[in-house]
């Protein structure tokens, strides 16, 4: 009986890690991330607080922050600035995909 439970632990650990590395799959090379932070330092955003949300890769951004858009060339993304850090989150689900320091 151990041994099976065992198993059953490390395949669902297993699992747990291969979901976690999906949500880290988003790709921002250090010359867009460049690129990105020279945008936001050019257009200032007021840095915004989320209570009860952690900012967190895969987190969600409720429905009533205002999205900015990048416009910065092969970034889909969307940004708001909470706790003077800068959010990059996927606007089709709104979920966080990075966060720059």
């Amino acid at each position: 009986m151990k041994l099976h439970l065992a198993g059953a632990m490390a395949g669902l650990t297993m699992l747990a890690g291969i979901g976690a590395s999906a949500a880290q799959d988003v790709i921002i090379t250090p010359e867009q991330e460049v690129v990105i932070r020279e945008y936001v330092q050019k257009k200032p955003l007021a840095s915004i607080d989320l209570p009860g949300v952690e900012l967190n890769i895969g987190s969600t951004v409720p429905e009533t922050v205002e999205l900015r858009a990048l416009e910065v060339p092969d970034v889909t993304y969307r940004y708001v600035v909470v706790g003077n850090r800068t959010v990059l989150v996927d606007p089709g689900t709104r979920r966080i995909v990075r966060v720059i320091e």
